[in-house]
């Protein structure tokens, strides 16, 4: 017998390897799902936030604005009050309970003052504030430049909360 002659051996061919299933993922897929998923509640909750602080900031200036369209001299009492709550109902909005509930009268007033007001509310046309409800009917009271520095106010107090 021939020693380089090898008897033939019965080999199979060479199979490749079965692909890879996709399921279940690898460990770093799962990873990356939890986090893109963290990341759209996120930016879905941030999303809904800049929304809801655009619509109060909206529905606060038109309400600004349909003041300032209704004023008279008869209802300067209403027009005054009204400016007053508005206000209030920001301050309560952005600033604690404790701090602007129990506020009247001059409080009231240094309190615009501290937030916005620069002085002009218990030292100038602000003033009118605290005693402009209790007046009978009046022409001398400035609504435009109270209504000029109500719109300071409540620009600067909800830019700051939005």
């Amino acid at each position: 017998m021939n020693p380089l002659a090898a008897p033939a051996l019965d080999l199979r061919d060479i199979h490749a390897a079965a692909a890879p299933s996709i399921w279940p993922p690898a460990p770093g897929w799962w990873l990356l799902a939890v986090l893109l998923l963290v990341v759209l509640l996120l930016a879905g909750r941030w999303l809904a936030g800049r929304i809801r602080r655009r619509r109060y900031t909206r529905q606060i200036l038109d309400e600004l604005n349909q003041l300032s369209d209704c004023y008279t001299d008869e209802t300067i009492t209403e027009f005054i009050s009204a400016q007053s709550t508005l206000m209030r109902r920001i301050a309560l909005s952005r600033y604690t309970r404790e701090r602007v509930a129990s506020l009247t009268g001059s409080d009231w007033l240094r309190f615009l003052d501290e937030t916005g007001g620069g002085g002009e509310f218990a030292q100038g046309v602000g003033r009118v504030l605290e005693e402009g409800p209790y007046r009978p009917h009046s022409t001398d009271i400035p609504a435009e430049e109270l209504l000029a520095l109500t719109r300071r106010w409540v620009m600067q107090n909800i830019e700051v909360a939005t």
